[in-house]
This record gives C-alpha cells, sequence and structure tokens, in this order.
C-alpha cells in the first residue's frame, strides 16, 4: 500500500467546522456557562466538591489553598493551576458574591484590584452557606461521572439547596454565548421560590413583589424598572447603578462629595485615578482634593470642593463621565439540559425547583432504603430475641459461622441479612433494657419509613419538604437588601457653568479665515489696541465678538449652513498671536467660507428671530430657538438656490425696517414683519426684485429715519444719503435707485457697482480691500451727504486696473447695521 493509500480526502472547511463545533461545546458546556440547577461552572464545581470530599469543612482548621488547588487539578480538572485558583478567589471575594462559598484566611485581593497572594501563602475552607450548596450530596441526590482518566467519581451537578444561580450570580464568555446574571437577595429568591411551588401559574408580576431586583454585594442605588421587567422576562435588560454619594457642608462655606458605595464589578482604585485626573487637567473647575479614606469602617471616598463650588453640578459631571455610575446588561444565559439557554426569571426559578424535586426525591429514596434495611434487621432482632434460647441453642449445636447462619434460616425463617445480624450481636444487648431499647428503636423505624414513603406518594408533602429546608437556609443565612431600587433613571443634567469657568473674553474671526479666543488679561498686556491683533501676513480682522465663555456662537456659511461652536471651545491664543484656521474648529467644507458669526448666550428668547438674506434677493426669518442642536458637524440653516448664496445673517427681535442694497445700485425698504416667520429649512419669500445681471450686496436694519445711508462702489466713490430719502415700500418690489454710475470717454468713472452700503449716524472707519491685495483705511465722515442718485465723491485712491473687492467693518460683536 502506497503512501498516499493511507490517506482520505476531506475539505478544509468540513475539518475546521468539526474541530471547532466540538470546542465551542466543550467550552459552553465545561468552562464558561454556569449550570441552571447549581449556578455553578465546572471548575467551579470541582473545586466545592474537593475540599468536602477531603473534609476542608468549616468545622476544621484553615488548609492551604495549594493542596486543595493540587487535589482539584490532579482529580478532577485537568487544566492550568490558575485558572483553578482564579475560581477560589473569586468565591472568596465578598464584593463579587452575594454570599462568599469559600472562607478565605490571608489575602484574598481587594475592591481596588489588587491580586491575592499566591496560594502558597493562603489558607482555605468551605463557607457555612457552601455546606448547603453540599448537603446531603452522600444520599445519591445527584449523578456522578468519571473523572478525566476514570480513577475518581465526580458530581455533574450539586444538590444546591439554595437557589445560587441567583444569589451570586454568574459572569462568562464562551465561543457564541455570554452570560451575565446579577446577584440577588437570599431572602427574595427563596420567597420567590416558595412562591413558584405554591401557585405553578404564578406571573412575573407577581414574582416580582418578592425579587424586586438584583442586590449587588457593593449597595449602590439601582434605576431602571423597565430594564429590571425586561430582563426577567426574557432574559435581556439594562439598568443603570449609581453610587451612594452624599453631599456634606464643611467649615467656611465649603462642600464635599462622600462615596460610601460603588457599582458592583468598579475597581475602587481606577475611579479615583479618574476623579483625580479630572482635577488635574481641570476638566471642570471645583475639585480641591479627591482622597480614598477606605478603611476597616468600610468604603469612604471624598471629593473635597473649593468654595462655591456647584456640589451638586460636580456629582452630576463625575457620575456621567466616571464609573461613579454605570449600565450593566442583564443577558442571562445557563446550561439547560446539556444546551445553552438564555432565561427569564421564572424559568430559572422553575428549573431549580424541578431540580430540588429530583435532589428531596433521591434522598428520601435513599433515606427509605436505609430505614427499611434497618426495619428489617430490628425485626429479625426483636423476634429472635423473643425465642433466644431455642436461637442459642441452634447456634451452639452448629459446626461454625456459616453453618450456624444456614441453620438460623432454615429453622426459623430468618433472611441472610438478620441471621447474620443475630451472629454479630453483642451479648449485653441480651439484657432486658437493650430489649427494650431495641423495640423502641424499631417502632420509631416503622413510623419513619411510613413518613418517607408517604413523601415519595404524595407532591404536596413532596413540596412542604422543599419549602420547610428552604425556609430555614432563609432564616439562618437570609440578609437585609444592599442595593436600593429606583423605578425611574435619572437624567444627569451637567449645566455648562460646572464645566467651563465663566470668563469675559475677546475672539476674533480674520478675512482669511483665523479665529482664536483671548482672555482679557492678554489684550490689556498688549496695549488694549483692537487693531494691534495678531495676524498672518496680508491678512486683517474683520470681525471681533466680546462675549463669555459660557456663550456659544452660530457660524453660518454661504451654502446655508450652521455651525454650533460654544465659545469654550475656540482654541485660546495670546493677542498677538494669529489664531488657527477655524477649518481646525469646524468641519468647513473647501467650497464653503463663513459669512456671519452671531454670539448667542440663551436660545429661549420668545422674540428673538434670525434673518436670512441671500445674493438673489431671498430673505427668510427663522426663531432662534429652532436653531439648538448639540450636533458638532454641519446643520441645515436655510434652503438656498443652485446660484445663490447667504450674504447675511442678523439676530432681530422684530419690529424694524430693513433696507436691500444691489450691486448695480437698486434699494427696497420694507418692514420686517412683512416677513412671516419660517420653518429652519425653508427657502423664504422675494425681498426684491432684481434684474438678470444684478444681485444683493448687503442688508442694513434701520429704525424711523434717523442717519444716513453710505455707499461705496468698486473704484472707491462713496456718498451719504438721508435716510429720510428712502420711502418704506413692500417687500418684494423693485424698489428706488441709490446711486448714479457715471458713463462717458470724456468722463471719469465713479465705479460700475456697488461693494457695500451702512447705516451711520457718527463716523465709521472702514477698510477698503483691494483685488491687487492693497488695505485703504478711510472715514464714512469724508463722505458728502447727497441725492440718493448722486454720483459721489472719491474716498479711496484706486490704481488703475485696480477695484475694491471688500469693505471690512471690524466692530464688535458685527453689530454693523
Amino acid at each position: 500500500m502506497s503512501l498516499s493509500e493511507q490517506f482520505l480526502p476531506a475539505f478544509l472547511e468540513e475539518v475546521v467546522g468539526d474541530r471547532f463545533g466540538r470546542y465551542s461545546k466543550y467550552i459552553i458546556q465545561d468552562r464558561a456557562i454556569p449550570d441552571v440547577r447549581d449556578g455553578l461552572k465546572p471548575v467551579q464545581r470541582r473545586i466545592l466538591y474537593a475540599m468536602y470530599d477531603s473534609n476542608n469543612t468549616p468545622d476544621k482548621p484553615y488548609r492551604k489553598s495549594a493542596k486543595t488547588v493540587g487535589d482539584v487539578m490532579g482529580n478532577y480538572h485537568p487544566h492550568g493551576d490558575s485558572s483553578i485558583y482564579e475560581g477560589m478567589v473569586r468565591m472568596a471575594q465578598p464584593w463579587k458574591m452575594g454570599h462568599v462559598l469559600i472562607d478565605g484566611h490571608g489575602n484574598w485581593g481587594s475592591q481596588d484590584d489588587d491580586p491575592a497572594a499566591a496560594m502558597r501563602y493562603t489558607e482555605a475552607r468551605l463557607s457555612p452557606i457552601a455546606m448547603e450548596i453540599l448537603r446531603d450530596i452522600e444520599k445519591r441526590t445527584v449523578l456522578f461521572k468519571d473523572n478525566f482518566d476514570n480513577t475518581a467519581k465526580e458530581p455533574v451537578v450539586l444538590p444546591s439547596r439554595f437557589p445560587n444561580l441567583l444569589v451570586n450570580g454568574a459572569s462568562g464568555i464562551s465561543s457564541g454565548f455570554a452570560t451575565e446574571i446579577p446577584t440577588h437577595n437570599l431572602r427574595e429568591v427563596i420567597d420567590a421560590c416558595i412562591a413558584v411551588m405554591e401557585k405553578p401559574s404564578i406571573s412575573l408580576e407577581e414574582i416580582m413583589t418578592f425579587i424586586k431586583g438584583p442586590d449587588f454585594p457593593t449597595g449602590g442605588i439601582i434605576m431602571g424598572g423597565s430594564g429590571i421587567l425586561d430582563a426577567y422576562r426574557t432574559g435581556k435588560g439594562r439598568i443603570y447603578i449609581r453610587s451612594k454619594t452624599e453631599i456634606e457642608n464643611l467649615r467656611g462655606g465649603k462642600q464635599q462629595i462622600v462615596i460610601t458605595e460603588i457599582p458592583y464589578q468598579v475597581v475602587k482604585s481606577r475611579l479615583v485615578t479618574a476623579m483625580e485626573t479630572i482635577r488635574l487637567e481641570k476638566k471642570i473647575e471645583g475639585i480641591a482634593e479627591v482622597r480614598d479614606e477606605s478603611g476597616r469602617e468600610g468604603l469612604r471616598i471624598v471629593v473635597e470642593l473649593k468654595k462655591e463650588a456647584d456640589a451638586q453640578g460636580i456629582l452630576n459631571y463625575l457620575l456621567k463621565k466616571t464609573d461613579l455610575q454605570v449600565t450593566y446588561n442583564f443577558n442571562m444565559v445557563a446550561i439547560v439540559n446539556k444546551a445553552p439557554h438564555q432565561l427569564g426569571l421564572k424559568p430559572i426559578l422553575e428549573a431549580y425547583i424541578a431540580h430540588q424535586r429530583e435532589v428531596v426525591t433521591h434522598r428520601t429514596q435513599y433515606d427509605l432504603e436505609k430505614a427499611e434495611d434497618r426495619a428489617h434487621v430490628l425485626e429479625g432482632l426483636v423476634k429472635a430475641l423473643n425465642i433466644l434460647d431455642e436461637v442459642i441453642a441452634a447456634i451452639k449445636a452448629s459446626k461454625n459461622r456459616q453453618d450456624a447462619q444456614n441453620n438460623l434460616e432454615w429453622m426459623f425463617g430468618f433472611t441472610e441479612r438478620q441471621a447474620d445480624s443475630i451472629l454479630t450481636l453483642q451479648l449485653y444487648r441480651l439484657t432486658n433494657l437493650e430489649i427494650t431499647t431495641l423495640q423502641k428503636e424499631l417502632d420509631e423505624i416503622q413510623k419513619k419509613v411510613a413518613e418517607l414513603r408517604s413523601i415519595l406518594e404524595s407532591d404536596r408533602k413532596l413540596i412542604s419538604i422543599i419549602r420547610k429546608e428552604l425556609k430555614e437556609i432563609r432564616e439562618k443565612y437570609g440578609i437585609e437588601r444592599r442595593s436600593s431600587i429606583q423605578e425611574e433613571v435619572e437624567e444627569l443634567k451637567v449645566n455648562l457653568e460646572v464645566l467651563v469657568n465663566s470668563e469675559d473674553v475677546l475672539v476674533t474671526l480674520s478675512n482669511e479665515g483665523y479665529i482664536k479666543r483671548t482672555s482679557k488679561l492678554s489684550f490689556t498686556r498688549s496695549g488694549g489696541d483692537r487693531s494691534s491683533s495678531g495676524v498672518i501676513e496680508g491678512d486683517v480682522i474683520s470681525s471681533y465678538y466680546d462675549v463669555n465663555t459660557l456663550d456659544n456662537l452660530l457660524v453660518f456659511t454661504q451654502r446655508g449652513q450652521y455651525y454650533l461652536l460654544p465659545v469654550h471651545q475656540v482654541p485660546e491664543f495670546k493677542w498677538k498671536d494669529p489664531g488657527t484656521a477655524i477649518v481646525n474648529v469646524i468641519p468647513l467644507s473647501k467650497e464653503d467660507r463663513v459669512v456671519t458669526i452671531i454670539p448667542v448666550r440663551s436660545f429661549e428668547q420668545e422674540e428673538a428671530s434670525l434673518v436670512f438674506v441671500t445674493r438673489r434677493g431671498q430673505i427668510k426669518r427663522t426663531a432662534l430657538k429652532d436653531y439648538v442642536t448639540k450636533r458638532s458637524s454641519a446643520v441645515a440653516a436655510c434652503k438656498v438656490g443652485a446660484n445663490d448664496e447667504v450674504i447675511r445673517v442678523h439676530l432681530s427681535t422684530g419690529g424694524r425696517h430693513i433696507l436691500l442694497v444691489s450691486k448695480l445700485g437698486q434699494s427696497v425698504r420694507f418692514l420686517e414683519d412683512e416677513v412671516n416667520t419660517m420653518g429652519r429649512v425653508s427657502g423664504g419669500v422675494k425681498g426684491i426684485q432684481l434684474k438678470d445681471e444684478d444681485e444683493l450686496v448687503t442688508a442694513v436694519w434701520v429704525d424711523e429715519d434717523e442717519g444716513e445711508i453710505f455707499t461705496i462702489t468698486d473704484l472707491g466713490y462713496g456718498k451719504r444719503s438721508l435716510l429720510l430719502d428712502y420711502p418704506l415700500q413692500s417687500r418684494g418690489g423693485k424698489g428706488v435707485a441709490t446711486f448714479e454710475f457715471k458713463e462717458g470717454k470724456r468722463v471719469k468713472p465713479n465705479g460700475s457697482q456697488i461693494v457695500a452700503a451702512y447705516h451711520v449716524k457718527e463716523p465709521l472707519r472702514l477698510l477698503a480691500l483691494t483685488d491687487q491685495g492693497k488695505m485703504l483705511g478711510f472715514s464714512t465722515e469724508s463722505a458728502p451727504i447727497s441725492d440718493k442718485r448722486s454720483t459721489g465723491k472719491a474716498l479711496v485712491s484706486v490704481e488703475k486696473n485696480d477695484s475694491i473687492v471688500q469693505i471690512i467693518d471690524n466692530r464688535a460683536d458685527d453689530t454693523s447695521s
């Protein structure tokens, strides 16, 4: 036979699938998922049984952990010693178990996630309540199987005389399955068990009158009644666990937050470190010190606050940003009939009760067999003592023991078992007192046999036995609930004042799009001159904003989008620094640019609205409160046409007049209230009727008839016309002329279009930017007051082949109108 004939072809998918399937089955059944009956994973069951088998019980001295680990590894669990010892450690830690199953002596770790000492240093024995899990195991109550090398027997499941799965919970991850079952209160779970036994058709709502929810060994406040209900109905649900905290008043007007209970499975040292990091990085103002004062009296973490700090606000922030409050996700998966199932509360209780029926039935059968055997022996002894002389004569006449046994069976009708017990009878048992004692014992045994038979024949009696024994465990080991339950999930609101230190600052935006936030101190130290702000070469500051760090900036773009930018998120720079490009602060696209920034302290201003003006003459008004957002990305602010763009956004309270000015010198003045309030993403209405080649330059807000309208052209010609000369018209008309352009070969041109218009009541200093990059300053006071249709006067000297492309008015807060 050739070498190739020794191998059979196989597909890789089939081989890997088969191997992984076997591996998955093993780790689901025999490693990570607990059994629904005793609530134990195999390693835990083997540890408890090995300790019980070696008589390492609560009434005996502690024994080295290494010996237990060796017994478990050598007899039952052929894996690494670390996995066995880790299983022991968990069962000995009172902050992880509802009731510890191992009574540990030595260093068994801490709530700070300190590891336990090595197993050669620690000692352990079974805890008293662990004996209830193992109770009656010697009475054939559970099945045993061969161990891994067929040298010993190990239990398939433990009797578990209380519902350990719910009381101590479980956590594990296998392939395709994970389990997360929280700990519960022993008294509540036993009461629920009894209720289900007494009324098998009981509803989940009725069961939940006994089991209110989980009960964690670390206490805390459980929030979310609906999450508990979901979990108990389906096996999946979410709750929130909040630390138990208290705000204490100290001398000198100071306060401190004291934490006495933290959520289940939260590492205390990491929690303290996280709060200290928040203090060091100054993510919130007001924390003076974080101390861990935990000791023999229990857990105590103190967060000392600065004077006049908002204690409740800081506490809310810590609850939101640290593990002072965590979410807990139920995933109640357990092994039922060798397969993993996601179970609700009632199926878990029913599976446990079914297990107890088997345990008590098997125990009763075992006790009955023992009692019947003893009764049988006693019957023989009593009968023999009544005919004692004949029995003795028969024994004396026998050749040997076997002959004596045969004679007793043949002559008097004794069974082999009875004859054997008669032959082993000690002579002192022949006294009158002993004869009476035997008769009494026989009567008691016969009563016991009858009672045991009645238990096996009556389901009601069987249930009453289980109920009685559960009640005994409840009375002996029951403790008060440690976690309190709150039906509603309390929303955590953190005021901005807690996160940000209130400070008046200056925010500037340059013409090239550089933004910065500067403290008033830096501004003052640099001379207190607004024109001295640092910029990159060829740039100029286009807008100043006197704001507070608690304010928000609404940043509007020409494409009709906006961004909400909190002032405290604007990068801070010194006054002489140019700042950073705004695209580094907000995700502004390359094709878009900022047209207006509006500072807002509160969006709840009833009368306030935002008015949008587009280049094609559309106008839209929308309530300010519609622009509240939590998004940091772009949000639609106004619907803009394909060949249109936003040129101005103004924060208004209504009741004013709007003057629209076009580039070809047309203007229309109308009441702002003619524009009805619309939705945030609407397109607006027509503000002015424009020619195809014309477009809007700006919109000016005016009151009554005081002041002048200043206009300037691309060649630097400007004039002022009395506002009185602009009649109030209806929205949407062609309007009136506001400037006359000079044309002709012999006439010096005064420009071909208007580049800017302002409402002025006093001299205004402006800056003209030309196409060739020149910056030319001028004052509106130098412009003559003349008729609307006048040609204006040269205010800026613009070179030949150059023209003004932009006028900058850098008054603070964009108050220009």
